[in-house]
């Protein structure tokens, strides 16, 4: 039995079901992260395995217990809340060793474990001072460091890097990264981000109206996604999809042949639908001159530029593509371009939105 078993997990509100037939299972030490759009049903889970909630049906289980209906306080778990919940009246080293001198662990030891926390998230010198006089990082910090000296079976986190600006972000997700790798201890994190699913997760559980409509590894979701929500929803750009049909086993968007491999083909042809949707992501189209061989026509509408690279949005007769172009892009907006692109980059989805090739 894995660290953490969610099996068939389902939540119902009156007549409306929140999670529909959930099923995880991660090892110990892993990095799991459930990401998708609000309301998908992703905190509602966290709830559950923090116990702050019960299923309607389904079991939960942390190593070799059943959970389901245990109190958070049997659970063996420590959070990390969005909004810190940090006590005010309470200086740094009073925050983080709370939770230990609730559960009567002698001084010595909460003391020890403040040390050693403090060190870890570098905050030594912040121990003597109240929330109110820290940053948004800074409390974060606290907010990880009282769940550290915990040291649980479980890590979880509620979406807690939401409330700092972009530069902070970015290093508070570097900081969780390291921390987890060096406890080793098994973290369910709960984001809408797709780049934090990304940078963080060992598996990932992507979903959309309380189903898992993915469970893997980053590789995974990001080459092979299962679903068309998948495909649009992890990567940034989002991947460039548009509706075809199949005429006499090849594909056709808006009378435009679109490239397909050999083995994409075969797939359309073993089965019955008619109807399709083509992706390609941004950074397997290329910008190229007009009239090259097997590229589509269109006219530059619009540049982003973002330093390294650029995202050249293209007018075509299929509609607005994107491309994700290394370093500047030369043409002016307005100026006839044309897109090219691999068979083997493409991402064929049926009309269930199901991945066929």
């Amino acid at each position: 039995m894995g660290a953490l078993s969610i099996r068939n997990v389902r939540k119902t509100f009156g007549t409306v079901e929140i999670l529909k037939g959930i099923d995880i299972e991660i090892e110990k030490g892993e990095f799991l992260i459930l990401v998708g759009a609000s309301g998908c049903g992703k905190s509602t889970l966290l709830n559950m395995i923090a116990g702050l909630d019960v299923p309607t049906s389904g079991a939960i289980h942390i190593g070799d217990r059943d959970v389901t209906f245990a109190p958070s306080r049997d659970r063996d778990i420590a959070m990390v809340f969005q909004s810190y919940a940090l006590y005010p009246n309470m200086n740094v080293a009073q925050n983080i060793a709370f939770g230990l001198e609730m559960r009567k662990v002698p001084k010595p030891e909460r003391d020890a474990a403040v040390d050693r926390v403090a060190k870890m998230l570098q905050i030594g010198h912040l121990l003597d001072r109240k929330p109110g006089q820290l940053s948004g990082g800074q409390r974060q910090r606290v907010a990880m460091g009282r769940a550290l000296a915990r040291d649980p079976k479980l890590f979880l986190f509620d979406e807690p890097l939401s409330n700092l600006d972009a530069k902070l972000r970015v290093e508070m997700r570097a900081e969780i990264k390291r921390l987890h790798q060096r406890t080793q201890t098994t973290t369910v994190y709960v984001t809408h981000d797709q780049v934090e699913a990304m940078t963080l997760g060992d598996r990932i559980a992507v979903m959309k109206d309380g189903r898992v409509e993915q469970f893997g590894t980053p590789d995974d979701i990001y080459d092979r996604p299962a679903t068309r929500y998948v495909a649009e929803f992890i990567g940034s750009p989002a991947m460039n999809i548009v509706a075809v049909q199949r005429t006499n086993g090849s594909v056709t968007a808006q009378g435009v042949a679109m490239a397909l491999t050999d083995a994409q083909t075969a797939a359309l042809q073993n089965g019955s639908a008619t109807s399709f949707s083509y992706g390609v992501r941004p950074e397997d189209v290329t910008l190229v001159e007009p009239g090259t061989a097997g590229a589509m026509s269109g006219t530059l509408a619009m540049v982003e530029p973002t330093g390294p690279e650029t995202y050249a949005m293209v007018d075509t007769p299929i509609g607005t593509w994107t491309a994700r172009v290394p370093g500047k892009v030369t043409q002016a907006v307005g100026k006839p371009v044309a897109l090219a692109w691999k068979a083997s980059a493409v991402h064929l989805f049926g009309d269930d939105d199901r991945r066929v090739a």
